[in-house]
């Protein structure tokens, strides 16, 4: 098995559709999804091209209400290429019963079907390799070399661009309003060139495509324009095949939108590309030495070839989703990847999984993606303002501007049923931008981006949560309500009419956290900008002195010696476990019966637990020691137990939370969870939707179990500590990282020693710690340092 490569033999109509998802192939600008450049209408495929923050808003009517949604949009197709024999029909797919292979290679970023078409009985081979280059993110490439096997004579091959495409991937969507383009024109030449141009309807978003198709192997083709559409162009090429000989035509396009930077006219650009692209050959070379320096930069490696495949994987398709040439784009981390339609391309809180991964190898691009939550601060004030509070209130669901995006209403496929969507309570995803902010301060030293932007975020979400705390008498606590955890099985009280919970755990523990680092912040920044900012933001002393007060007196509840997930979690049922064995998804069975999550201590995912994931138990226990809770060697494990026990695992983020946190209890289930995390999308997701796009939170996740949980890697003040926790089927581990007050680092770790090294690249040393172990490590040299 070679692990840089994802191989499939003949054809799989059931698999199709999760096979174009892991087939996708993207560079942080644009992603294809791994679809035949053949499918048509009626078939089972779903060719999909999306662009990184292109979005586009549509109405429906759901139940007699009207339902505004915004989708990342599906964009004019570019694959279309087909071929016929001059007396024949157009080729629609392989020939069954001959061998047909897809082949993706990782390591290049190509993907190359092979298969056999028959029209009466003219059989021919053929060859396809398309790529969406890295090098250049406007332009993609599809080479098809036909062979005739046992037959000579003309064959036409169509070219063309499909703007009559809408968003129809997800099924239980496809009741909603999905069309999100309006044509603007289009056209063709003898030359081999076609364009199209089109706009999204409410965002006004312009989408250009040109593409370029000329024969290579065969002189004597002929290339004749054909009649086109406002939404849909093509170029027809007459060539003559001999039997054994192959022929090959290349078709290169180049996309361009008015969201693009240093660009006048979109179609003047797409052309302009096209004329220097060069043919395949040229576009490969430069895409490929594009993925050789990404490789170099973030490679990991173990000693399993499932795992080290699987690895591949996910590091691939988080390199197409967020690449280096996404920090000026101005996007989020979309959920699903740049993949399909699932959410709708919304970006959620899945950055606090993928911003580690970034840290420490593409910090630009971390930056970046922290700039998209400041951009939108504006709409995040507002959220709060309309809430009675200061400071900013970020959506649980955001895309184009920061309003909040979560649908009002979803639809439970297994009864058929629209039921209110309460998720815009998880306001614990501003939590999450905080936290993404201090951490990636603290691996880059960067006090300049702290200066720049990274402060006011974070003061900004901290405001908000202390305004949220209010004082209950009873208690003599602060306390939040009305909100929801991460566990999206709970979103309010039984009986009770509004919706929302009490004292959600994750949330009170991390919004002490968050106070402490603003805190720290107003501490840290230079004094001369400290006092412009806190002027800026209208921050008064009486406020800084509530930040105190609320890191001090907000409520925590506990049960039974754990930590409650929410208050009054101790009142809810048992679920009949054993009545409900494998169902992940048990809000949506126990809805079909007519029952309710909201009754039971079953969760979706790890909520409380997720505190063990984003803190140190050190963090936890100062903060809980700190609101007046005595300290309890055993309280981390007896919690770990409680809610390993009621846990459905019904989300792709679950078995990563798990895996971390076990990682300190119980190293053996740990790495189950690990390995259950590492398969997530091509041996099944729990809700079944790898079809709908990746996980982008959960690829990411894996990396870092491997590369910061179970090495215990961290960075403290410009120094490296490593302090291993490794599961006893994981022998060997290496990685690359490379930061900004780092430099470039390479990591091996063996089970008795750990061997660090850095490049001769002129950057500063590097200072690790592996327990009692301080060393300078020179660039050009390599440091073995024992684990006792």
């Amino acid at each position: 098995m070679d692990p840089w490569t994802l191989e499939y033999e003949g054809p799989d109509p059931q698999g199709a559709l999760v096979r174009e998802t892991l087939c996708t192939l993207g560079n942080g600008y644009f992603a294809t999804r791994g679809a035949p450049p053949e499918a048509g209408a009626g078939s089972t495929c779903y060719p999909g091209t999306y662009v990184a923050g292109c979005y586009d808003r549509a109405v429906s009517t759901v139940a007699d209400r009207r339902v505004d949604n915004e989708d990342l949009v599906n964009v004019p197709n570019w694959l279309p290429l087909t071929f016929r024999p001059e007396d024949g029909d157009w080729f629609g797919e392989p020939a069954a019963g001959l061998p047909q292979r897809t082949e993706l290679d990782m390591r290049r970023g190509t993907l190359t079907r092979t298969f056999h078409t028959v029209h009466a009985g003219r059989r021919t081979h053929v060859t396809q390799c398309r790529l969406v280059s890295m090098d250049d993110p406007h332009l993609a490439t599809l080479r098809t070399t036909l062979t005739p096997e046992n037959w000579a004579g003309t064959v036409v091959v169509r070219s063309a661009l499909d703007g009559t495409v809408s968003n129809r991937g997800v099924a239980r969507y496809r009741d909603l309003n999905g069309r999100h383009l309006a044509p603007l024109g289009a056209g063709s030449e003898n030359t081999g060139t076609a364009w199209l141009r089109c706009r999204t309807l409410t965002s006004g978003v312009e989408i250009v495509l040109a593409s370029r198709t000329l024969v290579t192997r065969d002189g004597r083709a002929t290339t004749c324009a054909t009649p086109t559409s406002d939404d849909w162009a093509a170029t027809d090429l007459t060539l003559n095949v001999r039997t054994g000989e192959p022929t090959t035509v290349e078709k290169t396009v180049a996309l361009y939108t008015s969201r693009d930077r240093a660009v006048g006219d979109c179609l003047d650009a797409a052309l302009h590309a096209l004329d220097r692209a060069g043919d395949f050959s040229e576009l490969a070379r430069r895409h490929e030495a594009a993925w050789r320096h990404l490789w170099e930069t973030c490679s990991v490696e173990v000693d399993s070839e499932r795992d080290q495949r699987l690895l591949n994987l996910h590091l691939f398709h988080l390199l197409q989703t967020l690449s280096p040439h996404t920090p000026d784009l101005d996007v989020g981390v979309p959920a699903r990847g740049l993949h399909g339609e699932a959410y709708r391309g919304h970006v959620f809180w899945d950055e606090v999984f993928v911003l580690p991964f970034l840290n420490l190898r593409f910090p630009q691009t971390a930056r970046g993606l922290l700039r998209y939550r400041w951009r939108r601060l504006p709409r995040a004030r507002a959220s709060a303002r309309a809430a009675g509070l200061r400071g900013a209130l970020f959506p649980w669901q955001s895309a184009s501007d920061g309003r909040e995006e979560t649908q009002e209403l979803h639809l439970n496929p297994r009864s058929g049923h629209w039921l209110p969507d309460n998720s815009h309570l998880q306001r614990h995803v501003g939590l999450a931008v905080a936290y993404n902010v201090w951490q990636h301060y603290r691996v880059t030293g960067d006090v300049a981006f702290l200066c720049e932007f990274g402060a006011e975020l974070l003061l900004e979400v901290a405001r908000a949560f202390a305004d949220m705390a209010v004082f209950d008498e009873e208690l003599d606590r602060f306390v939040i309500r009305g909100v929801m955890g991460p566990d999206e099985y709970h979103d309010g009280y039984p009986g009770r009419a509004v919706p929302g919970l009490d004292d959600n755990a994750y949330t009170n523990v991390m919004t002490v956290w968050v106070l402490l680092r603003a805190l720290d912040i107003l501490r840290t920044l230079p004094g001369p900008f400290r006092e412009e900012l806190q002027e800026s933001l209208g921050l008064e002393a009486d406020e800084i002195a509530r930040f105190e007060s609320v890191s001090r007196g907000l409520h925590v509840p506990f049960h039974e010696g754990v930590i409650s997930q929410f208050a009054h979690y101790e009142d809810l049922d048992e679920l009949d476990w054993e009545a409900y064995q494998g169902v992940r998804r048990l809000d949506r069975a126990l809805e079909a019966e007519g029952d309710d999550c909201n009754h039971y201590r079953a969760a979706k995912q790890a909520d409380v637990l997720m505190l063990f994931l984003l803190l140190s138990e050190e963090e936890i226990t100062d903060i809980l020691e700190r609101l007046g809770h005595a300290r309890d060697p055993e309280l981390v494990p007896r919690t770990i137990d409680h809610y390993l026990a009621r846990t459905a695992h019904g989300s792709s983020l679950s078995s990563v939370a798990h895996a971390w946190v076990l990682s300190r209890t119980d190293r053996e289930a740990s790495w189950e969870f690990f390995r259950d995390a590492l398969g997530t999308d091509v041996e099944g997701a729990p809700d079944g939707s790898t079809a709908e796009g990746i996980h982008m939170g959960a690829m990411a996740g894996t990396v870092d179990i491997l590369t910061r949980c179970y090495t215990g890697l961290a960075v403290r003040e410009g120094v490296l500590h490593l302090s291993l926790r490794l599961p006893a089927d994981l022998d060997r581990l290496s990685f690359d990282l490379r930061c900004l007050r780092q430099g470039r680092v390479r990591v091996e770790v063996f089970r008795d020693r750990v061997r660090v090294s850095v490049p001769a690249s002129g950057g500063p040393p590097v200072t690790v710690r592996v327990g009692v172990h301080l060393v300078s490590v020179r660039p050009g040299t390599a440091c073995l340092l024992p684990l006792a």
